[in-house]
């Protein structure tokens, strides 16, 4: 019973108004609070050994909130507890926080490393520690070829990257009929380019390992390009149009063109001259995936509700090969059709191609048959 009333008495005695611990007491811990927080905002402190330290001390300090009575001090310590978040709102990049952050980037990426280009372009690893980046343009990065590789690294028409500024800059160089001096203009596939001065003509297309080749083509059929629909919409005013792979707007197309179905553009004129429908029995070229590159008919088509669908594609050596296929997605209130990237690249109606075809003619040999077309090869000579 003593015991019990000495520990009655005791907690009166450290909670009662009269015996109220100094408000002083607190002065140290918080201006210790105050500090850490602005040390470790100020510097490359991890976050979470931030708000582990954070956290610690006020927890210390609101252990001893029941011990004191003064509202102002109570206020204080509210007051003290939102120092760190208005720190970190201020400014997330300190922590090195992705997720959390808040500030934007400090501006579009101007590198890009030799490493981390794309394997189209067939860059070796040991001439540098970077490579052109394309500038933003009508293809994406990984799809498209810069200017000065195509110059430097294909063609050799340069030694350096000096020497490609250089012809560029002197308007030499066309792409779809447009002069470009942008040395890191993004090309890509079925893009056309010309070089008047040498009366050269070429047209960007993959090979059957997924690179981009040099293809040179006529005059003749240097004056179209083929184009993928990637959207078909109906705009401002009720205007009809469609979005090609390239980035091109047309308005008032065939109504009967759809979303993946392929257009023929003359370049000079502006305008669609022919389409063909994505559809079983016509030639289509492999332009992403494991076959990039690989040239047939389509044999059939596998739906799968919820997933991709998947192409079965024949080859000129009866060869069969399957890759995916995205359906798009109807848009009924915009009268919109929008597809997403697909692999398959519509480029002629039936089995006759609407363009020339690189070396290999899009087949895809094994390696012993590559090894015996070298031998004769070398026979012959």
């Amino acid at each position: 019973m003593i015991v019990k009333e000495f520990e009655t008495h005791s907690l009166r005695h450290l909670i009662s108004p009269a015996h109220r611990l100094n408000p002083m007491v607190l002065v140290g811990p918080t201006y210790l609070y105050v500090w850490l927080s602005l040390y470790l905002r100020f510097t490359d402190t991890p976050y979470v050994t931030f708000m582990a330290l954070s956290t610690l001390i006020a927890n210390l300090l609101d252990t001893a909130r029941p011990f004191f009575s003064y509202p102002l001090l109570m206020v204080s310590l509210d007051i003290i507890h939102t120092i760190p978040i208005l720190l970190i709102v201020n400014d997330f990049s300190t922590f090195n926080n992705p997720i959390l952050s808040m500030t934007p980037a400090r501006g579009p990426k101007k590198h890009l490393k030799r490493l981390a280009a794309p394997s189209s372009w067939m860059l070796d690893k040991l001439s540098g520690t970077y490579a052109p980046r394309p500038s933003p343009g009508p293809h994406k990065l990984r799809e498209s070829l810069p200017l000065t590789i195509f110059l430097r690294n294909r063609l050799k028409y340069a030694l350096t990257g000096r020497e490609v500024t250089s012809i560029v800059k002197q308007r030499l160089i066309k792409i779809d009929g447009k002069v470009r001096t942008d040395e890191t203009y993004p090309a890509g596939f079925m893009d056309v380019i010309s070089i008047e001065k040498s009366g050269e003509h070429f047209r960007l297309l993959y090979d059957v390992k997924g690179r981009f080749t040099i293809h040179r083509i006529t005059p003749e059929e240097a004056s179209y390009k083929l184009l993928k629909v990637r959207r078909v919409a109906i705009g401002a005013r009720g205007v009809p149009h469609i979005v090609t792979h390239d980035g091109r707007t047309i308005r008032y197309p065939d109504p009967l063109i759809q979303v993946n179905d392929t257009v023929k553009f003359d370049l000079e004129q502006g305008k669609i001259v022919d389409y063909v429908k994505f559809d079983t029995g016509n030639i289509v070229m492999i332009t992403g995936g494991r076959n990039m590159g690989r040239a047939g008919v389509i044999v059939h088509r596998e739906k799968h509700i919820g997933g991709f669908d998947i192409v079965h594609v024949k080859d000129s050596l009866e060869r069969t090969f399957a890759t995916r296929y995205v359906t798009f997605s109807c848009l009924k209130h915009a009268g919109s059709q929008t597809s997403s990237v697909t692999n398959i690249f519509v480029i002629g109606e039936g089995t006759k191609p609407w363009i020339s075809l690189p070396k290999g003619k899009g087949t895809k040999l094994t390696i012993s048959e590559e090894r015996d077309v070298r031998r004769k090869q070398k026979a012959s000579e």
